[in-house]
Formats: structure tokens, C-alpha cells, sequence
């Protein structure tokens, strides 16, 4: 049943998977024979100009990057300089050797071999996975394939104390010496404070970083909603992205600038049993998604494949797949490239004030409902001043929901016993009169609990 599993997802030949057990050792000897079987050797010439491709990197506090190899042709030993194709830049190479498993040091490293080098480097940033290394002065064509790594969804991090941005920014320096594909640029907000806007491959990657920073450096943080570069085009030919809200063009130059709005899109594959089929096709609809195919892998698996629009994935998607399949479906999905869309950017203003770490992109026809829900959520925790808190909620310039916090009143007329009733007239528009000018000077302050509670989306 196994084998038949593996050969309809994976497509491999069922009489070619060798049948093992690691717990009882059944089969493991063929293993090996098997590989050097299968596996073809080394097409490279020691004769050749020095090529290696870099595959895997960390960072030593002692000797700065370590860099895995793959030598590809020729060779290479310490005191050696190396260049790198993509960014040009030179290294002398300070020691090699193998992995055994740990580092051991040899006198050099030949054609066909995998192994460490070290070479004064002294970020993880300079090291591109996919790379190709060559002597210096022999240059050498590039090994095909290689991509820089993109960073596609984007947070605002920011600490939950602000006297503790020293030592948070010291954690996330410390966590990027081993990531380099964690884009970081600081970022300050006027209601969370001075910050960073980090960048990531994808949600699982934001999610690793986030629970390392908080179980390895003890980082008590708040991030806000992560976001997916969108494409703007203007009417001069010229192209943006936009990776914050803040960024996005304002109602005028929407109207008077901009040709056409776009966003990434992703082809998702989704396995899961035959019985949840139905819940699977309402969850991609219900996200805009476009159905291409399904297929039965088997007598009781299914196979979805269908395009959803990037910005609908990175919230919680997977969360309601993992529900309504009762954890049984797995989910995947790849770059799909950039479609023309309708996107708004919403806004929320309390008294008439925006809040700039609440805004958002979002698709026109989720602007409405997305709107209320935000205005309802933020009337339930918001504090209730000594004046009217008016939340309202827009997309694009236009509002789409507003909701009020009612002021707290004290009983000015509680000593006030008979006589006329314009006594008590005069205290209640004295009173009146106050709220009026506390609500012209008085600041709304949003408590972190607020942004915790209405970055969770509601079902």
C-alpha cells in the first residue's frame, strides 16, 4: 500500500523502491550499493579552472561563514582566493576540509568532492545559496539556476516595551547572522513606536522566526499583520512595490497616476481524503481562488490544484484547511507571478486621526465586510474615555463602517435638589460644553491588547 502511495504522488516506478524497515533493519544493507548504483558520478575535470557551487552556509563566532561546497572542476587549498559570481567580491581562503561528520581540516579539496570552506567572510548576507565560486583572475561561467532569495511576505515587528528596542534589536542581528534571507529594515510607527520591517520567504519562515526570537532571546513582541509586495503601474511606464500600507498611492494619484494595481498569485497543491472534497473547493472559492484541476491519486486521495491570490494565504488560511479537513490535508504551493487586481487600501481613523499600524491592502470586494468587522472588534476593546471615540473605517478615501465608544458621564446634577429646573439645565450645558473641548484636544491612545485583538481575524 505504501509503494503504491509513493508511485501515484511522487510518480516513481514502484519496482524500483526498496523495501526497509530502520527500526528493525530490515533491508538496510541495500542501501548503499544502491546509491553508488544509481547515483551518477562526478562529471568535472581536476584539469579545469576551479568551479564550486555553494549549497549550505552558518555562522562561526570564531571563524565568521562557513560555506559548504560543491567542487564542480579543479581544485582548491588554503591561501587560495576565491570570487564570487554574483556579487563580485573577493575572499582568501582560509582553511577546507570535510565534513566527518564534524569539521575535519584536509590539504585541499578536488573535483567531485563536498566540503567547508572558510574565508574571512563575515556575514551570512554575502553568501548566496546557489552561487558559484571561482579562482581569482580565472573566471568561469555560472552554474545555472540560481535565484537570490525574495523576500514575499512582509510584518512589523515591534517590542512590546519600548525600553527594550536595544535589546531586541541586538536578538534579531544575532538570529540574521544564520538567515540571510530575513530581509531588516527599521520602521517607525506613531502608534507602536520605533521598530523593524522584516521580510520573509513565506508564513512558515515568519512563524520560525517569531517563536526563535521569543524562546531563544526571551523577546516579548508584537507583529502586526503580515503583507505581500504589490505591484503598482503607473501611466509613465514606470512600476513600484509596495511592501507597507503606508506606501500604497493616495485616492489622487489612484485616480490621477496609476494605470493598474496587481498581486502575487500562487499555485497551491492540496492533498487530502475524498470526503473533504467539497469543504476544500468552498475554502479556495471563498479566497478568491480559481480552481485548475483535481485528480484522484488513489481509491481514497485527492489531489487539488488551484491559483490563490498571495495576500490570502499568509493569514489564516491554513488554519481553517487544517479545521475543515480535521488535519488530514497537507497543503503546498509555488510563485505564480503577478495578475492585475482591485485593490483598496483601508484605513482606520479614531476621531478622525489614521492609525497607521491598523492599515492594510486589501481586494475591493472584501473591502465592506473586512471594514465592519475591523470598527466592531476595535469598539469592543478600546477603553471608554471622558469623551465620544468615533471609529471609523475606510477604503480608499471612502467610509465603509463607523462604530462609537460612548463618553463616561459623571452625574453633575446629583447634588442639585428641587428649585428650577433651568439649574440643572445650566449644569448639564456647562458639562456639555466641557466634552466638546476635551474631545478637540484629547488623544486617543490604542492599548497593545487593542492591536493583539484585532490582529487575530475573527471567523
Amino acid at each position: 500500500r505504501a509503494a503504491q502511495q509513493i508511485e501515484g504522488t511522487f510518480e516513481i516506478d514502484a519496482s524500483k523502491i526498496l523495501h526497509m524497515s530502520a527500526k528493525t533493519g530490515l533491508g538496510v544493507d541495500a542501501v548503499l550499493p544502491s546509491v553508488i548504483e544509481n547515483m551518477p558520478p562526478p562529471l568535472g575535470s581536476i584539469d579545469q579552472p576551479f568551479k564550486a557551487l555553494l549549497f549550505d552556509t552558518w555562522y562561526d563566532k570564531y571563524v565568521g561563514v562557513v560555506c559548504l561546497m560543491a567542487i564542480k572542476d579543479g581544485s582548491i587549498k588554503k591561501g587560495d582566493r576565491i570570487v564570487s559570481t554574483h556579487s563580485k567580491q573577493k575572499y582568501e581562503v582560509t582553511e577546507v576540509g570535510i565534513m566527518h561528520p564534524e569539521p575535519s581540516p584536509t590539504t585541499s579539496l578536488q573535483v567531485g568532492q563536498v566540503g567547508y570552506i572558510t574565508c574571512n567572510m563575515k556575514s551570512v548576507s554575502e553568501a548566496h545559496v546557489g552561487d558559484t565560486f571561482y579562482r581569482d583572475k580565472h573566471p568561469v561561467e555560472a552554474l545555472p539556476g540560481f535565484v537570490p532569495a525574495k523576500s514575499m511576505v512582509f510584518a512589523g515587528v515591534f517590542p512590546i516595551d519600548a525600553d527594550e528596542f536595544a535589546r531586541l534589536d541586538e536578538s534579531i542581528q544575532k538570529l540574521t547572522l544564520n538567515d540571510s534571507s530575513v530581509s531588516v529594515h527599521k520602521e517607525t510607527s506613531a502608534a507602536l513606536g520605533q521598530g523593524w520591517r522584516l521580510g520573509f520567504l513565506g508564513t512558515l519562515h515568519m512563524d520560525v522566526f517569531r517563536q526563535r526570537l521569543e524562546e531563544e532571546y526571551d523577546a516579548s513582541i508584537l507583529i502586526t499583520a503580515p503583507t505581500v509586495p504589490y505591484q503598482i503601474k503607473y501611466r509613465d511606464g514606470t512600476t513600484r512595490f509596495i511592501r507597507t500600507p503606508a506606501d500604497f498611492p493616495d485616492i489622487h494619484t489612484m485616480q490621477d497616476n496609476v494605470e493598474s494595481t496587481m498581486e502575487p498569485f500562487v499555485l497551491a497543491t492540496m492533498i487530502f481524503p475524498e470526503r473533504y472534497l467539497g469543504q476544500m473547493l468552498e475554502l479556495c472559492t471563498l479566497h478568491r481562488g480559481e480552481i485548475q484541476n483535481h485528480v484522484y491519486i488513489d481509491e481514497a486521495r485527492v489531489l487539488l490544484k488551484c491559483r490563490l491570490p498571495m495576500a490570502e494565504i499568509v493569514s489564516d488560511f491554513f488554519d481553517k484547511l487544517k479545521s475543515k479537513s480535521q488535519g488530514f490535508a497537507s497543503f503546498d504551493y509555488e510563485e505564480s507571478g503577478y495578475e492585475a487586481s482591485d485593490l483598496v487600501k483601508m484605513e482606520v481613523l479614531l476621531n478622525n486621526e489614521a492609525v497607521d499600524a491598523l492599515a492594510s491592502v486589501m481586494h475591493r470586494s472584501t473591502s465592506v465586510v473586512a471594514g465592519r468587522d475591523m470598527a466592531k472588534r476595535l469598539r469592543e476593546v478600546i477603553r471608554r474615555q471622558l469623551f465620544d471615540i468615533i471609529i471609523q473605517t475606510a477604503a480608499n478615501g471612502k467610509i465603509v463602517a463607523r462604530e462609537t465608544v460612548k463618553q463616561l458621564r459623571k452625574n453633575v446634577t446629583a447634588k442639585c435638589y428641587g428649585g428650577d429646573i433651568t439649574r440643572k439645565m445650566k449644569l448639564l450645558n456647562k458639562q456639555k460644553e466641557g466634552k466638546k473641548r476635551m474631545k478637540k484636544f484629547g488623544k486617543v491612545e490604542l492599548p497593545q491588547e487593542a492591536f493583539l485583538t484585532v490582529m487575530t481575524k475573527s471567523e
